[in-house]
């Protein structure tokens, strides 16, 4: 008697769940503890790899979000950035298992990574494109509808466009505190002025949190700050 229940999917699976999430391909990804040098090598992996899938889902929400700016569809463009901020927020608190590796731990894995290093993350570039993407959206979006951000800020506190303003200004600062979270972690790890594996100081990490994608967004809050100094300012 065929189980109802049973596997229906195609595919090597023993099971559907098996097949649909490829966990014999996605387990397969790691070292065995056969290859490791320390048993560290999976907590590596695992965190680094998680981050790459992380990043990946990061990427296509906001391109999507890309595309509904380009249709004017406001709501719909802050749903998929305010998800693809809990991406980032996610692999900034993950990082966080990392600093269990001690600076003696670190430097027994070290010599296995050859010359890889996160700036050749896949997922970092992806995001680098894609805030530089959004941020002349954002133009195109603001020319379009001719809008004054000063003046949505001061008046439309509740309205959309002020919610999707303040969505990429999320993303953005989600974005710059991971960077930040990495940098700590690594002069953690193996000290402020030690050389990484692409011959860049770890001190060289410092100043990556400061870049900002949406400098339009972020220089409206000096205009706003310049506007009440010399004026009342309604925020009825």
């Amino acid at each position: 008697m065929n189980d109802p229940y049973g596997p229906v999917l195609p595919g090597s699976g023993k099971n559907d769940y098996e097949t649909y999430m490829s966990t014999d391909q996605l387990l397969a990804l790691q070292k065995g503890p056969d290859d490791w040098v320390s048993k560290d090598e999976l907590l590596f992996q695992v965190t680094h790899q998680s981050t790459e899938l992380w990043l990946k889902l990061a990427h296509s929400e906001c391109e999507e979000a890309l595309a509904l700016m380009a249709q004017d569809d406001t709501n719909g463009a802050s749903a998929c950035l305010r998800r693809s901020t809990q991406c980032i927020r996610l692999i900034r608190y993950q990082l966080d298992i990392l600093s269990e590796l001690t600076p003696w731990d670190f430097l027994r894995l070290r010599p296995v990574l050859g010359n890889g290093s996160g700036f050749e993350s896949p997922g970092w570039r992806s995001i680098r494109q894609v805030g530089a993407a959004l941020s002349d959206q954002l133009d195109a979006y603001v020319r379009r509808r001719g809008i004054d951000m000063a003046q949505t800020y001061v008046s439309g506190q509740h309205g959309s466009e002020y919610r999707l303003f303040e969505d990429l200004i999320d993303w953005d600062e989600s974005v710059s505190l991971w960077r930040a979270r990495h940098y700590k972690l690594a002069e953690r790890i193996i000290g402020q002025f030690t050389v990484g594996t692409k011959g860049t100081p770890v001190s060289a990490l410092k100043d990556m949190p400061d870049t900002k994608f949406f400098l339009q967004l972020w220089r409206v809050r000096s205009e706003l700050a310049a506007m009440s100094g010399t004026q009342q300012v309604d925020h009825a």
